[in-house]
């Protein structure tokens, strides 16, 4: 019975605000004549986001075609204009004003509250600032030993399996990253945490519901989410999940010293940092750094471990490729056995070239959300006006034929400099670009660098999916329908 009461009230609503932008006729008009899938009166294209996770991905990508460059849905009151063309996106991520993240990142205030990836301001400017030192390259440097750990780990863990006919890389190689970011950013041992098994239950399970609700675009609407089983269940998963994260944070504390962590060359996990800067008067009190911790977890380990998963598959279908990038490493490493050091890593560069092609087919954050903070005239002569939530669609400009010759081929040299030279800069945007840039990207990027390198010293990938076979679902990373598979042989001499 509450059940329909809800929907009565929320359709009301509905109504209400549908006619209030009825009564904005300049808004109107420009969002009437963007092209896209023609709607139901008051519903929008509510019935064709009601499908499965698989389907809507398929969707988005058969709309990018056919409305090329730009289109629009509209699911209830939400109205969502997509863009596609290198122009388009430049006017949104190089402008401050369209610096505010939009609707789909709702899903996350309640785990990650008004951190860096969420806020915005004066306030996304003090965190920015704050946190940047914890991604400089002494830094780096120290936290590539916890990398290496973790991926003697993670090979392991492959030697276990290698037998098998093939392995799905999608929970070793995330397990590889979740506790690598545990490890530099809380400075602790995810396996010696008595409730660390909870905590990745809680995650998983809180992931599940991220891609629930950005695939069911009316699940974005608070009054509708919040009488939802859903929205229960949420709460108890984000509970546990700040439960850990404050009961580090307090024990940290107890054995924290400033002067040692503001002076030491050693490692300084991001906690550290925030604890550090708390104490000298920034204005950051507990729930801040809980908010900059789980705000990097959330960020990092999810996207590089697709990367890693998604790369490996790759080159296990390029074989001449993967021959290469394994002769890089004995010419740069030689025989010692000894796992890489930082600038051994730094002169990797056709494996760099080789993760670059991967995040340009499989870029691990397929869309990224704004609002419009102006009136945007796009290339295609379309006004996006003021206060539209925006989707960038990286997939889709990544595989486009306009920008990237043959698209569906995997091939480095795009990124030899040369040929880099030719492109446009907003081309290629696997960590975003602007202000808003990713600010892990160095750190991802030297993770996923000594995740391949202990791996192809040690195994010969071969394939078993395919770049064709594997199937997406919507989500607010590239994740795959179901496995991602390699099969793995063990090198007769390890390199």
């Amino acid at each position: 019975m509450w059940l329909t009461a809800v929907f009565v009230v929320a359709l009301t609503l509905l109504v209400i605000i549908y006619r209030k932008l009825q009564k904005n006729g300049r808004y109107s008009k420009c969002i009437s004549e963007i092209p896209g899938p023609k709607g139901m009166p008051l519903i929008g294209n509510f019935f064709d986001t009601f499908v499965t996770q698989e389907q809507l991905f398929n969707k988005r990508r058969q709309w990018a075609n056919e409305f090329y460059p730009i289109y629009k849905t509209k699911t209830l009151n939400l109205v969502f204009v997509g863009i596609m063309t290198p122009d388009d996106v430049e006017k949104v991520i190089n402008s401050k004003a369209h610096s505010i993240k939009g609707r789909i990142y709702h899903s996350f205030t309640g785990w990650l509250g008004d951190g860096l990836l969420l806020s915005h301001g004066e306030k996304w400017k003090s965190r920015r600032r704050l946190l940047t030192p914890a991604f400089h390259f002494t830094i780096l440097q120290e936290f590539l030993n916890i990398f290496n750990t973790q991926a003697e780990h993670l090979v392991n863990e492959i030697e276990k399996s290698c037998k098998k006919p093939y392995i799905d890389v999608v929970k070793p190689v995330t397990e590889f990253t979740l506790c690598s970011i545990v490890d530099t950013s809380m400075g602790i041992k995810m396996h010696e945490q008595e409730s660390s098994e909870s905590y990745k239950r809680a995650l998983i399970d809180l992931n599940t519901i991220f891609i629930r609700r950005f695939a069911r675009p009316w699940l974005l609407l608070k009054p509708i989410y919040k009488y939802s089983q859903t929205y229960k269940m949420e709460q108890s998963l984000v509970n546990i999940l700040h439960t850990f994260s404050n009961n580090v944070i307090e024990e940290r504390k107890k054995t924290f010293d400033v002067s040692h962590n503001t002076h030491s060359t050693k490692k300084k996990a991001m906690l550290d940092l925030l604890l550090a800067a708390q104490r000298s008067g920034v204005n950051i009190d507990d729930a801040g750094i809980r908010e900059e911790v789980d705000t990097f977890l959330f960020g990092g380990h999810d996207t590089t471990a697709m990367c890693i998963c998604y790369t490996l598959m790759a080159l296990a279908n390029e074989k001449y490729i993967q021959q290469e990038i394994v002769k890089e490493i004995q010419e740069v490493l030689g025989d010692s056995g000894n796992p890489p050091i930082f600038s051994e890593l730094q002169q990797m560069s056709y494996m760099e070239r080789c993760i670059k092609e991967s995040l340009r087919l499989y870029p691990s954050i397929p869309v990224i959300n704004r609002i419009a903070g102006e009136d945007i005239k796009t290339v295609s002569g379309h006004t996006i006006p003021k206060s539209t939530n925006i989707l960038i669609f990286i997939y889709d400009l990544h595989r486009s034929p306009d920008f990237w010759p043959n698209p569906l081929k995997f091939d480095p040299n795009r990124f030899l400099p040369e040929n880099i030279a030719k492109r446009h800069p907003y081309a290629f945007l696997p960590f975003s670009a602007g202000s808003r840039n990713c600010i892990g990207q160095k750190y991802g990027f030297l993770e996923v660098k000594a995740a391949l390198c202990s791996i192809l010293r040690k195994f010969r990938l071969e394939p078993v999916d395919t770049p064709e076979s594997v199937k997406y679902k919507s989500d607010i990373v590239l994740r795959p329908l179901g496995e991602i598979r390699v099969k793995f042989v063990p090198r007769t001499k390890s390199i």
